[in-house]
């Protein structure tokens, strides 16, 4: 007779049980718009794909916060510079305030 305990298989590496909350890549496409600042912002937006549902609020406010001061920066840019005005495009006055008029101008 033989005492030897029979040796126990091995175990089979568990697979983890499917978890509709655990993270998942949305892999939605990200097309760049040139811009640094906004690409940059966009690119942030695949952090959310290794998060838990409950930690996207945190990269999605993020990127809107960089979105909207990339917005607020294009108001805040100069732009050209304004026409100069002709001097004769404003109007004359008179010492008492009125427009003075052309002397070839018909009065009525």
């Amino acid at each position: 007779m033989d005492d030897a305990v029979p040796e126990a298989p091995p175990a089979a590496a568990e697979e983890p049980a499917y978890d509709p909350a655990a993270p998942a890549p949305l892999n939605v496409p990200r097309t760049p718009t040139g811009d640094a600042e906004v690409d940059a912002a966009l690119d942030r937006l695949g952090d959310a794909d290794h998060l838990a549902t409950d930690g996207h609020i945190e990269v999605y406010e993020d990127v809107h916060r960089g979105l909207r001061d990339a917005l607020t920066a294009l108001d805040v840019r100069p732009g050209p510079p304004a026409p100069a005005r002709h001097p004769t495009t404003t109007p004359q006055r008179d010492p008492s305030g009125h427009p003075r008029r052309s002397p070839y101008e018909h009065r009525s």
